[in-house]
């Protein structure tokens, strides 16, 4: 009998695994199939359909047969649309060779590092932060430098982190706001703050995820790092999306634009990964782009709605913590004080993994934070109705209340 032959993983995947994230939400999935009651509040991805003007462009493009490739990193149709949309929203003016399109903004990303990166540079990723910006640098070659941006500063990089966590190895930065999981966000006179560091290091590029752009809270001004740095235009690239905002993450398209030089090293990646996005997708996200925006502005009412119940819920349950994030649809809520707790099997809480896990046991699926780059906190998506919000957080007040602490110089 011929012995089969193993195939050996590559050695830049060999402490990379499948997204923890995905790992948990598809055990929670499992429990609720097998009939156990579970609200799962881990979901990265609005709970509203795509609206319908941006599904009836997509059919539209069907029957006229706009079916066929287009050019490798996006239609011209769809770059003027994002060109438009930076101009009008940002104040970012680009020309077409400075924009890129995509599957996806994490397809941005990741042919950003695969077309910059050598073995050794090093990406400075503030800390929470979404877990694949880290696993992508190190696919690509590079060594993600993680920075702790406590809670106390607000979960943001401050000027002095930035500039001690840049050496002679560090090729870029990594900025996310608003944050996903924390949902911080940069005003713009802290962006200006982070560009004062970086004009002393001219080596040094930026990139921006803003993502979350239209989804902020309490009058929040969005600013992104380029329109409040324009004299850092020519190292800094802007990646945004369609996913978030228009509730369109199926339709994986996602966008970047930066100078001309990097936009075409990228097209060199992607020209030999997928090629061109999905014809029906860019015709879709044109008409997302160019369209009414009054969707999006009502999906953030309903967003902020939620944030403000479940804040309230959270910081209503003992051993719980949780600012008002001013963005995104995430909490990011602290177990400190919870960890030490005794449950009623007699284990003990040592993590916040552990408070996932035992949460679990009573219905609710969240992330822990240690997946984030930051313990111990746990990650809540409220991209969920109000009902299944209130049914969560009442088991969570029960998974609480039935802890004990051996420590009893902790009191609740």
């Amino acid at each position: 009998m011929t012995e089969a032959v193993v195939l050996k993983s590559a050695f830049r995947i060999a402490g990379i695994g499948v997204s923890e994230i995905l790992a948990r939400g598809a055990k929670a999935a499992a429990l609720k199939r097998n009939g156990r009651p579970m609200v799962i509040l881990g979901a990265g991805e609005p709970d509203f359909d795509t609206p319908d003007h941006i599904k009836e462009a997509a059919c539209a493009a069907i029957r006229q047969g706009y079916t066929k490739y287009t050019v490798l990193d996006g239609s011209g149709e769809l770059k003027d649309a994002v060109r438009s949309k930076f101009l009008r929203e940002n104040g970012l003016d680009f020309s077409l060779e400075q924009i890129t399109c995509g599957a996806g903004a994490k397809q941005i990303l990741y042919n950003a590092f695969m077309a910059t990166l050598n073995e050794g540079d090093e990406v400075v990723i503030p800390a929470p932060f979404w877990t694949s910006y880290a696993d992508i640098v190190t696919i690509a070659g590079g060594t993600p430098r993680v920075v702790a941006c406590f809670e106390a500063n607000g979960f943001l990089l401050q000027p002095d982190q930035l500039d001690a966590a840049i050496n002679h190895r560090t090729r870029w930065v990594l900025l996310n706001s608003p944050s996903n999981p924390s949902g911080a966000a940069y005003s713009a006179a802290e962006l200006a703050a982070l560009a004062d560091v970086m004009r002393g290091h001219p080596s040094v590029c930026i990139m921006t995820d803003d993502m979350y752009e239209h989804i902020v809270y309490d009058d929040f001004k969005f600013s992104t790092f380029a329109e409040v740095a324009p004299d850092l235009q020519d190292r800094t690239l802007t990646v945004n999306g369609v996913s978030k905002a228009y509730a369109m993450t199926g339709w994986r398209i996602g966008y970047g634009a930066g100078p001309a030089s990097l936009i075409q090293a990228m097209a060199v990646v992607q020209s030999q990964s997928t090629s061109c996005p999905s014809s029906i997708s860019q015709a879709a996200a044109i008409a997302a782009l160019n369209g009414p925006q009054d969707g999006v502005r009502e999906f953030t009412r309903s967003f902020e709605h939620r944030r403000n119940l479940v804040v309230d819920a959270l910081n209503a349950i003992p051993g719980i913590r949780c600012r008002p994030p001013k963005g995104t649809f995430y909490a990011y809520a602290s177990c400190s004080d919870l960890i030490g707790a005794r449950t009623l099997s007699g284990d003990i809480i040592d993590s916040d993994r552990d408070f996932a896990d035992y949460l679990l046991d009573y219905g609710v699926a969240v992330v822990p934070g240690s997946c984030f780059g930051l313990a111990p906190y746990v990650r809540i998506s409220f991209a969920s109705s109000t009902a299944e919000l209130d049914e969560a957080f009442e088991r969570m007040r029960i998974a609480c209340s039935d802890l004990a602490y051996v420590d009893a110089s902790k009191v609740w």
